[in-house]
């Protein structure tokens, strides 16, 4: 029997647990293999599988609802309610896509630049993608742990042995933040269970929870998300991991990993701790600003194409967290819309930055200039991504910055004039690596040396560089088709997340119990006197509708 919160959606086979279990074999079989050439096409063969699979989700996924689909749903560990259950509404499908379509240009860019310990590196991807796709797909609080844990360990092994020479420093750097942010998940998942008896995350969306216990619950689930974001000021991890990481890692870093930051606000936060988010809202509307414009001002001095990609990151989502804290329509499809077009353009960006070291050998803009004239199909498809980047209109980004500046207007137009220096910051840093890397000639200590001369040192610093070879291009070539199609016709995609977005903004506005009289107010209401509430059991039910204690607590205040 279909439980309330999801409708049957048949495709003959259990496709979610298709979906969460082939890496993982893959990666059993990938221990078992022999010569490297013959690991990358295995690893190849079995994301190209995996991609192949996921196509039944976007065709019979039904968009006219909000409940979840696919649902597969039994016992796990029946004593403590544990149960094994996977689905995915709209929000959710959309990230699971995007994560199968990425993973096999992961493997195709790590072609020729992984050289050794190959067998380790192939083993890392698949079971990364298992992890992932098992984040996005899980129902159960548990079972959404274990997957958001067991991409740590993977992740840190692609930086640690695989990455440049801070490596030690940016895979220790990510593993404490990380670590860090899944204790307090940890936190908050035993909270609820403790409070509800439940680990069904659609179960525990229709409790109703008072304002205190919401406050501390939101507070634990948003450090460990603001971290995986990452916001300012919890980004010092981001830079360091993607400039040390090789491509494949810095790529499923950009696309995939920073998503489950913000996936987790949307499905945990905003339905669960709807008084806590609608209460503290503005902090992190304006946290996300500080993103933007922190990310974009930083992302203009530097002179290392990973670190400016890597800053233009935490500008970029700064967006997709503004949009999902300002709550409304608009807001949420913009917020998912650019967590899909960010792991589009930034991770064809990290390919675009990796095709060249592996001709320059350097990741320095000066190193890299004027290399129009020898690589032309490069140029072009760089000049396509960065334009993408910096929100032009026509390509994928600009349909998913412009919704979330509709819906910042509509909700605070002075938060919305801070957020338009970002878009003019992202602009000014992309063009001005363009310029750079197509026309400017190369940097040197020239003193004394006439243009001629100058033009002949720059011709013999880039004669060796070649252009595009076959693999290069059909994977700039296949996310540019994603660029044009979101950025043409982005209804399919918003017609998808349409009734889910709708849905959790419904749970969000259901704020009640909301504390006044400033702080006050709020210490009176995370720490109320011990009869006041007549015991610790009114306290716990006085933002539920009908709960007559808790006279202090007024209802109806939800945005």
């Amino acid at each position: 029997m279909t439980p309330a919160f999801a409708v049957e959606t048949n495709v003959g086979y259990p496709i979610l647990s298709a979906l969460v279990f082939v890496p993982l074999a893959g990666a059993l079989v990938a221990l078992m293999l022999k010569g490297d050439r013959a690991l990358k096409a295995w690893a190849l063969a079995v994301t190209l599988v995996e991609a192949l699979l996921s196509i039944p989700l976007w065709t019979r996924f039904d968009p006219s609802t909000h409940k979840f689909q696919f649902l597969e749903l039994s016992d796990w560990i029946p004593t403590f309610h544990i149960r094994y259950a996977l689905g995915v509404d709209g929000i959710s499908l959309l990230l699971v896509l995007l994560t199968t379509f990425v993973m096999p240009l992961c493997v195709a860019c790590s072609w020729r630049y992984i050289d050794r310990r190959v067998k380790e590196f192939v083993v890392s991807l698949l079971v990364m993608e298992t992890a992932m796709i098992g984040v996005f797909a899980a129902l159960d609080l548990v079972l959404f742990y274990v997957f958001w844990e067991a991409m740590l360990v993977p992740m840190y092994l692609l930086i640690a042995v695989w990455g440049g020479p801070r490596k030690v420093y940016a895979s220790i750097k990510f593993f404490l933040y990380t670590l860090a942010g899944s204790v307090m998940l940890l936190v908050a998942v035993i909270a609820l269970y403790l409070k509800t008896g439940t680990f069904l995350i659609p179960e525990l969306m229709e409790q109703g929870y008072s304002f205190a216990f919401q406050f501390w619950v939101f507070l634990a689930f948003a450090l460990a998300f603001a971290i995986k974001v990452p916001m300012f000021p919890f980004h010092t991890w981001l830079p360091a991991a993607h400039v040390e990481a090789p491509t494949a890692g810095s790529v499923i870093l950009a696309s995939v990993l920073l998503k489950m930051g913000t996936y987790g606000f949307l499905r945990f936060c905003l339905p669960m701790t709807p008084a806590a988010v609608a209460y503290l809202a503005p902090v992190f509307l304006w946290g996300s600003v500080a993103s933007i414009l922190y990310g974009g001002f930083v992302a203009l001095g530097q002179t290392d194409m990973k670190k400016l990609i890597a800053y233009s990151s935490v500008g970029h989502m700064g967006f997709v967290t503004l949009g999902i804290f300002l709550a409304n329509q608009r807001g949420i499809e913009g917020a998912i819309l650019q967590m899909v077009n960010h792991g589009i353009t930034t991770g064809a960006l990290f390919i675009c930055v990796g095709i060249l070291y592996e001709r320059t050998h350097s990741r320095l803009i000066a190193d890299n200039s004027a290399v129009g004239a020898f690589m032309p199909v490069y140029v072009a498809f760089l000049g396509l991504f960065s334009l993408s980047s910096l929100a032009f209109p026509g390509t994928n980004s600009f349909v998913g910055e412009l919704l979330v500046l509709v819906g910042a207007f509509r909700e605070n137009k002075l938060l919305a004039a801070f957020v338009i220096p970002g878009a003019l910051l992202a602009a000014t840093y992309m063009l001005r690596l363009l310029q750079k890397i197509i026309w400017d000639r190369v940097s040197g200590h020239h003193h004394g040396h006439d243009e001629e001369e100058h033009g002949e040192a720059h011709e013999a610093h880039h004669r060796h560089l070649f252009d595009l070879d076959l693999r290069e291009g059909a994977m700039l070539a296949f996310l540019s088709v994603f660029v044009f199609w979101i950025g043409l016709n982005p209804k399919p995609f918003l017609r998808v997340m349409d009734r889910s977005v709708s849905h959790v903004i419904a749970q969000a506005q259901a704020a009640e119990g909301l504390p006044e009289g400033g702080m006050t107010g709020l210490m009176n209401a995370l720490f109320p006197s011990a009869g006041h509430h007549g015991g610790e059991h009114g306290a716990e039910h006085a933002g539920e509708p009908g709960a007559e204690h808790a006279p202090e607590a007024p209802t109806g205040h939800g945005e």
